[in-house]
């Protein structure tokens, strides 16, 4: 209960099933299940001619959702355009975790719900006709931290699931066939005007890391490392904690560096990559199952280095390997790395190809095979004799 109780109360678990959506090839419309007949004009900023994407969104009491940002207020109307509250300020490392935050704001663009009393979010789906005549298939779920729904997630595992890695699903339940990746929320500020004269040279550490030492699983190689990396005058290794010092600092010690490491934390993944990435601080990833983002679109060997554990654990080598690096094969991950870099923003009102559109962008790649589950769960008699048979 201990950890279900920090899940709830710490945002990165928020909003898990709030953003519960039936999807169908098409444009992107957030009507309502509720309320179908509704005719919106679109807003200007939100509106997208391109053909990606129809999108119902439930409405649920805003315990469910926003009123996890304010647990003080006693609203329990539907959020709609004009009432969403902006993200806080001051969340600091939870802001990892907000990709669901984000996907609301960018439904809600265009109109508003209509009010429906508060009703528990499991029963809601089972008694609603949308799931039940696909069992879910057809539903979108963000689950961005890696606890989201941790005791019930078999209930809904039938459904498209976003997530940031697989390390905590077993592989009945969540994998790339039918589910997302999506990054985590940036934690650093975006380094905006990075045009120095002499990239390279103007980053004078070859390595950073600033962050917490002892994981769990995989993670355990933090620690490992720290023994390892002692040392070198240009490698820079801290343990720390998310604080608002400790995040501006990791800001600064980035867009100081050339190479930023990320090796596992409690799962395969972590903030820690994307925060090099806005900070155009080519990633250094060390993680033997990691999984990535949109990578049917963005190959990462051309702004990322990529060790096995069993390497990065060699004494001197990854140190080695890094500073014989060539410098022009360097400046061309630089330079894909600032091209590339809003693929990992999230704002509101979203834009084109930011990261909720791209996570939009990988939900319609999984619609065809979702379409042909419900297909065929209409027409089988017996229990899914395809999949006893493996």
């Amino acid at each position: 209960m201990k950890l279900f109780g920090k899940t709830v109360l710490s945002l990165i678990a928020v909003l898990i099933l709030t953003l519960t959506y039936a999807v169908f090839i098409g444009t992107l419309d957030v009507r309502s299940h509720f309320y179908p007949l509704l005719n919106i004009t679109a807003s200007a900023p939100c509106r997208r001619n391109e053909s990606l994407l129809r999108v119902y969104m439930y409405d649920l009491p805003r315990r469910f959702n926003v009123g996890m940002l304010d647990r003080r207020s006693s609203d329990e109307t539907p959020v709609t355009a004009r009432t969403l509250p902006a993200w806080p300020g001051r969340s600091g490392l939870r802001k990892q975790h907000s990709a669901e935050y984000w996907m609301m704001a960018s439904l809600l663009c265009e109109g508003e719900d209509p009010t429906r009393e508060a009703v528990d979010v499991l029963k809601f789906l089972r008694d609603s006709n949308y799931w039940q005549r696909s069992a879910g298939r057809d539903h979108v779920i963000p689950m961005n931290h890696p606890n989201a729904f941790r005791y019930l997630r078999e209930e809904v595992n039938a459904s498209i699931l976003i997530v940031a890695d697989f390390g905590r699903y077993p592989k009945i339940m969540a994998n790339l066939n039918k589910d997302v990746v999506a990054p985590y929320v940036h934690v650093v500020d975006s380094f905006t005007d990075d045009d120095p004269p002499d990239p390279y040279g103007s980053r004078s550490t070859l390595i950073f890391f600033k962050g917490t030492t002892v994981r769990k699983d995989e993670g355990k190689v933090r620690a490992k490392l720290a023994k390892i990396l002692v040392g070198y005058e240009d490698v820079h290794y801290e343990n720390s904690h998310a604080t608002g010092e400790s995040i501006k600092a990791s800001t600064e010690g980035m867009r100081l560096s050339k190479f930023c490491l990320h090796p596992a934390g409690d799962t395969p993944s972590s903030c820690r990559l994307f925060d090099a990435i806005v900070s155009h601080c080519v990633p250094v990833i060390v993680s033997d199952q990691i999984e990535l983002p949109y990578e049917d679109e963005l190959d990462y060997t051309q702004f990322s280095v990529f060790f096995s554990v069993k390497e990065a654990l060699e004494p001197g080598y990854l140190v080695t390997q890094l500073r014989q690096f060539p410098k022009e094969r360097w400046l061309e991950m630089w330079r894909r790395l600032k091209s590339i870099s809003h693929h990992f923003e999230f704002q509101y009102p979203p834009k084109k190809e930011d990261g909720v559109n791209m996570i939009w962008r990988q939900v319609k790649h999984k619609v065809p095979a979702a379409k042909l589950a419900v297909h065929r769960s209409q027409r089988l008699k017996v229990p899914d004799w395809w999949r006893r048979r493996r």
